[in-house]
């Protein structure tokens, strides 16, 4: 089994472990499974990839945006665009979804920023996908901080007036 990867999610932590408890070709495999698990886009962005930011770091043309839901623990919702001829980079973000959709704002901000190295991909897939998937963690966690950052802005603003 290893280490728990005790600083990682719990959601992630697991997903860690599944993909370190099976050989390379076998990780492939559960990266593929997770590319079909990256939901459509809702309607508001379908077509409205502006609204999007891109990830440069991907070969191909891949989008992620991250909304905080108004719920008293700032839940990350996160909503990807990435091409099905794409299935590794589908899969990161496949990994990054599963992991931190629906977890509170400061626990996706304190995701280490080496974690997509945990998943034991690195022997699977090349370095230039590698910073990919790192691409898609650290713009995930800028949105957040940035959200995060204009809503305590707004609040304090409407505590002066």
């Amino acid at each position: 089994m290893g280490h728990r990867e005790s600083d990682l999610p719990m959601a992630m932590a697991e997903l860690a472990e599944d993909f370190q408890s099976v050989s390379a070709k076998e990780r492939l495999q559960i990266l593929l499974e997770l590319a079909d698990g990256v939901p459509e886009l809702p309607e508001r962005y379908a077509g409205n990839l502006d609204k999007l930011e891109r990830v440069d770091e991907c070969q191909s043309p891949v989008f992620v945006i991250a909304e905080l839901r108004d719920d008293g623990f700032r839940t990350v919702r996160l909503y990807f665009e990435a091409p099905d001829e794409a299935p590794t980079t589908k899969g990161f973000a496949g990994i990054l979804y599963e992991s931190l959709d629906g977890l509170p704002a400061q626990s996706v901000l304190d995701v280490p920023d080496d974690a997509p190295f945990r998943f034991g991909l690195a022997e699977a897939v090349s370095p230039l996908r590698m910073r990919g998937m790192v691409g898609m963690l650290s713009r995930i966690k800028r949105q957040v901080a940035l959200r995060l950052e204009s809503d305590a802005t707004s609040v304090a603003n409407e505590e002066q007036s």
